[in-house]
């Protein structure tokens, strides 16, 4: 077999045989044994043999279970789909505090470390084990179970796992690899050559044989792998005192495993056996996990996720739900996913602009609608809404689609401004997170940004909002983070966007997104079961000229085959040598030609021609964001390091240009423009500064006094002030020696 050739096949779900129950699916556990199957390696038919989940359907003779239990067990018919049907002696109800990605790590490992070191071996406090790959699912077990029971434990892995086993508490003397036989002199120095008492084993080969010679005084030997089994009696002789079984947990009967349930529910109950951790995927991508499963690229267990099922008669609760994209939503899950319940959540609730056209549209649609007022960013506040959800139509989904902007560039970025935003995005979204834990969510949606991703200029505390978003997750089990490119539609968030900023994010190569293209989006990335995704259209043709610009992000350059081009005029290297073969006048009129140039790409200016160089950047409507963006833009045709307050400290395109040339070709000989250049510009932005300001500011008298030569000339000159227009100050300003 080959593992590229694993694909989903549906099945139609067959009639309960007595004894049986139906488990709709919430995570299933992958074993070796799945792998060995799939390969072809051994024969069976039955993939997937552990899951947890909830009973929706059990025969009639069943009286322990009903629907609606939170079940872990063992599932002999596949549990690798939405549905699966088991004995319901094979199953135990999920511990309190167990996930369910957590309970469907346990019952092969810990059913078979505890049936193997416990019912087979009688491995007892004192005696020392032998525990062949330590830090895979039954090997973590086997390490906890035996050291619950008082054993000295010895154990095997990749060295880069060793510290899974430390952290298991097992002595570093008492570690060695799994992939070398040096274990066999290393454990026998540890023992004094006494050896080992049990040994748990899932290796082959020259492995078996080493492992028996740590056996000098008998003990017993439990083979749990399945591409080497030995033959009992051949052991047996060919090594006095050692007792040989091969134990397989799919060959168990039912009641077979019930003291084993017993004790070990208890014992995960009290939290003295914690679960494994976890890896998980979504079914959709079993073939990855099969292929990592069989590449040992993990630690603990790899557990597969159906897709998640929306309960019609379950709340779906929207944060922001009466803005922009809430409304969007929500009128989606209606009409394209039938529910019928939703809690629209905002800061003003039924107050807000629309919300009661909103509520009526979707009544209309057949859906039960209530729209809150709550600070999802209070927790107190936050918890009495979910509360107030009723229990019939229970909450099984959360689309956090809350959010307000704040912009400014980094400098100037206020704590006020970063805590407005953070609140909003990052402090809602943790509560929620912890609110509902325990709610088994069908969908935990985050409605990030690709400003988290890739950085936007000025959005430094949003980028941050939505990197919390983006890693919290990973840490929720329900959890998709949707890192949205650019919606265009008329929002609370980006009414304030003008033709510049649009423009901004189209030189970006962003696609802007409509609603029927984002709504598709939305589908497939939940369908996809990532915890991230990024659903942001982009423009090849955009991709391309940012990638020959050299001014393509990396993360980005895996979507175009487009490179950057060889130096051009506008590249630094070609523009000094340009400069450097010029007079002064051409000199000053190419660096405001480059400056005026740049100033109209980033204010989306068809024309450059109509922008005078001499009218302040402020005038020509360039603001914090297009200062930073012209900034990186001249930055990246000059090949200078620019200060982020440049636009600001120079502020006309001229005075840009000469702080260029001056900084360019820095001597006396090649400063941008000739002296009286220079000064016509300092006349000129003096002259912006009313003679009150100068006065009030205590400016007037300094210079006063430095073109007075005295107190004598000075108070000339405070006389006459009074009689000055301001060409007059200006001129005695600069005119005076």
């Amino acid at each position: 077999g080959d593992l590229n050739n694993l694909t989903l096949q549906p099945t139609e779900a067959t009639e309960l045989a007595p004894g049986q129950i139906r488990v709709a699916v919430r995570a299933a556990g992958l074993n070796f044994h799945d792998v060995v199957v799939a390969i072809g390696a051994i024969p069976d038919d039955g993939l997937g043999g552990e899951a947890a989940g909830v009973v929706i359907e059990a025969a009639p003779d069943v009286t322990t279970l009903r629907p609606g239990d939170a079940v872990m067990g063992l599932f002999p018919n596949n549990a690798f789909a939405p549905t699966a049907t088991a004995d319901h002696r094979m199953v135990v109800p999920v511990p309190p505090g167990l996930s369910f990605d957590q309970a469907a790590s346990v019952p092969v490992a810990f059913l078979t470390a505890y049936i193997a070191l416990v019912e087979i071996a009688g491995l007892r406090a004192g005696q020392r084990v032998l525990i062949h790959a330590g830090a895979g699912g039954v090997g973590q077990a086997a390490i906890q179970i035996a050291r619950h029971l008082g054993a000295q434990v010895f154990a095997t892995a990749h060295p880069s796992k060793h510290h899974v086993l430390t952290g298991l508490g097992v002595a570093a003397e008492h570690i060695a690899s799994s992939r070398t036989l040096e274990f066999v002199e290393a454990f026998a120095k540890a023992t004094d050559h006494q050896g080992v008492d049990v040994v748990l084993n899932s290796l082959a080969g020259d492995f078996v044989d080493a492992s028996l010679q740590l056996l000098p005084r008998g003990g017993a030997f439990v083979e749990i792998g399945k591409t080497d089994i030995r033959v009992p009696r051949q052991i047996t002789d060919a090594h006095p005192g050692v007792t040989y079984r091969a134990y397989d947990l799919h060959a168990a009967e039912p009641r077979d495993l019930e003291p084993a349930w017993m004790a070990l529910s208890e014992l995960l109950a009290t939290g003295t056996l914690p679960p494994l951790p976890t890896t998980s995927y979504g079914l959709l991508q079993a073939r990855q996990a099969f292929r990592d499963m069989s590449q040992a690229r993990h630690t603990g267990k790899i557990v597969l996720i159906p897709p998640a099922r929306w309960d019609p008669e379950g709340t779906v609760l929207i944060t922001g739900g009466t803005g922009m994209l809430g409304a969007v939503f929500a009128e989606h899950l209606v009409t394209g996913h039938g529910m019928r319940h939703l809690r629209l959540v905002s800061r003003r609730g039924p107050d807000a602009p629309g919300a009661a056209e909103l509520e009526q549209k979707l009544t209309e649609l057949g859906a039960e609608v209530t729209i809150s007022a709550c600070d999802t960013s209070n927790r107190a506040e936050l918890a009495a809404l979910l509360e107030s959800i009723p229990s019939r139509h229970r909450l099984t989904a959360v689309i956090h689609a809350g959010g307000v902007l704040d912009d400014s560039v980094v400098t100037e970025l206020t704590g006020a401004q970063l805590d407005t935003v953070l609140t909003a995005k990052a402090d809602a979204a943790w509560h929620l997170h912890e609110l509902t834990a325990d709610h088994d969510l069908a969908a935990f949606v985050l409605f990030s940004s690709a400003a988290g991703t890739l950085g936007n200029p000025g959005q430094a505390n949003y980028a941050a909002a939505n990197a919390f978003l983006d890693a919290l997750a990973h840490h929720h089990p329900a959890a998709t983070s949707l890192v949205w490119g650019y919606w265009p539609g008329e929002s609370g968030m980006t009414a304030h966007l003008g033709a510049v900023d649009r423009a901004r994010v189209t030189r970006t190569a962003w696609t802007p997104i409509t609603t029927e293209r984002g709504l598709a989006l939305f589908d497939a990335a939940l369908a996809h079961q990532q915890a991230n995704v990024l659903p942001a259209p982009v423009n090849p043709r955009s991709l391309s000229q940012l990638a020959q610009r050299h001014a393509l992000p990396p993360i980005l350059s895996a979507l175009t085959n487009a490179r950057p081009q060889a130096a051009t005029t506008a590249s630094p290297h070609t523009l000094s040598a340009r400069l450097a073969s010029q007079t002064p006048e051409q000199r000053r009129q190419t660096l405001i030609d480059l400056v005026v140039a740049s100033t109209a790409t980033v204010l989306a200016h068809p024309d450059p021609a109509g922008l005078d160089p001499d009218r302040p950047f402020t005038d020509l409507g360039i603001d914090s964001l297009t200062a930073l963006e012209l900034r990186n833009a001249l930055a990246q045709h000059t090949g200078l390091t620019l200060a982020p307050t440049l636009i600001f400290d120079r502020p006309t395109p001229t005075a840009i240009a000469n702080q260029l040339g001056q900084m360019l070709i820095p001597s006396e000989e090649n400063t941008c423009g000739p002296a009286d250049m220079r000064e016509a510009e300092i006349q000129r932005l003096i002259a912006s500064i009313p003679v009150s300001r100068l006065r009030t500011e205590g400016v007037l008298d300094l210079l006063l006094e430095m073109v007075g030569q005295g107190p004598q000339a000075r108070n000339a000159h405070e006389v006459a002030v009074p009689e000055m227009d301001l060409d007059d100050l200006v001129n005695l300003v600069l005119d005076e020696d």
